[in-house]
């Protein structure tokens, strides 16, 4: 009924749409529909997904119910930043679900599944970046033992940004 699978370069465009389709669900109220479409328009093309897909460094699962794709994760290994003292930690760069999925408890599992990735390579830690206005996402990862430790503006275009908690989970 449920299951978990790496992603390859053949699953661009199911990434492409989930993404799309998440990502307004989740963010758009956060800045406006010319604001949001233009980010789209260039984050999630076949281009750029590809070339994330190619990078080795980045790790996409997708999660599918009852043979449908439900939603998607990236994860970056041994991904460090200033904020965190942590040798080795994974950064959560999206895990996006798409809302009809959202009572199955499948943004859980797929982050279990992420997590027990993240600790079979070695890993202390996971990091991310969550918009402030999530409050889904933020008692989300609250609730499965994040604390915020610090900020950042992500920029949806250059006159647009928003304010993001940075999230970790120390291992």
């Amino acid at each position: 009924m449920i299951s978990i699978v790496k992603a390859s370069i053949t699953d661009v465009q199911a990434i492409i749409d989930l993404a799309k389709v998440s990502f307004v669900e989740s963010h758009h109220t956060s800045a406006s529909k010319e604001v949001m479409d233009s980010y789209i328009k260039k984050s999630f093309t076949k281009e750029a997904i590809q070339g994330e897909l190619n990078d080795s460094n980045n790790l996409f699962y997708i999660i599918y119910y009852k043979g449908k794709a439900a939603g998607f994760s990236k994860i970056i290994l041994d991904s460090k930043h200033p904020n965190i003292n942590l040798r080795k930690v994974t950064k959560l760069e999206r895990i996006y679900l798409l809302e009809e999925f959202h009572n199955l408890k499948l943004g859980y599992q797929l982050f279990q599944f992420n997590v027990e990735l993240s600790q079979k390579n070695n890993e202390k830690g996971m990091w991310l970046f969550v918009w402030e206005e999530n409050s889904k996402a933020i008692n989300f990862y609250k609730k499965i033992g994040f604390t915020i430790i610090g900020s950042h503006d992500f920029f949806l275009s250059p006159t647009h940004s928003n304010p993001n908690h940075q999230m970790l989970l120390e291992y």
